[in-house]
């Protein structure tokens, strides 16, 4: 199952609310990037591509690479899509060695990416889910999580899908504008459906 939704609808806790109900995997795309920008071929091209500007000593600091990638000019998109072609190939390659490796007993796992569309990592999965949450709702997580302003969330945002298109890409649509119990539950039902008809 691939997770979608926008920037704090969270996604990440309503697929790992999962776990209390199947014997769940749930691969996180956002860590496995930071584990990427470890890897010495990786930093070769970064290095290669954007010389010392996003390093800290050996390591790449990534509130530079926000700073380089995030924003509306047109030298933002060209560094946000020469860091995509750099690290989605090798994100998506973790991701898929991950799925192979899930034990035979695992029920169900869980896709959490949030450029799952853009990258193309939908094709991993068998079904996506849009996690829908209001606006407002996701800015106070991500104050409180991030200390992000309205302003940080919309320039993230802009560098991704538009939450209708990611919406209208989904089998399945979860309200969690209520509880986190309520939206686990609701994904819950959805997920048991589809394991009794997987066609």
């Amino acid at each position: 199952m691939g997770i979608l939704g926008g920037i704090g609808s969270g996604k990440s806790a309503v697929a790992n609310g999962l776990a209390r109900h199947f014997r769940t995997v749930v691969i996180d795309a956002d860590w496995i990037g930071h584990q990427v920008l470890t890897f010495p071929r990786i930093i070769q091209q970064l290095r290669r591509a954007f010389g010392d500007s996003i390093f800290d000593g050996d390591q790449v600091d990534r509130k530079r690479v926000a700073a380089l990638v995030f924003g509306d000019e047109p030298r933002h998109r060209d560094a946000r899509r020469t860091l995509e072609q750099i690290v989605h190939s090798e994100i998506g390659r973790v991701a898929q060695s991950q799925i192979e490796a899930a034990d035979k007993s695992t029920e169900l796992i869980v896709l959490d990416a949030a450029v799952m569309l853009e990258a193309g990592w939908d094709r991993l999965c068998d079904f996506l889910v849009f996690v829908d949450t209001p606006v407002e709702d996701r800015l106070n997580r991500i104050r409180q999580q991030r200390d992000w302003t309205a302003d940080e969330l919309q320039r993230r945002e802009a560098s991704q899908l538009p939450l209708d298109e990611k919406r209208k890409a989904a089998d399945f649509v979860v309200n969690n504008s209520g509880s986190l119990a309520e939206s686990v539950l609701q994904l819950t039902e959805l997920v048991r459906a589809r394991l009794a008809n997987p066609a």
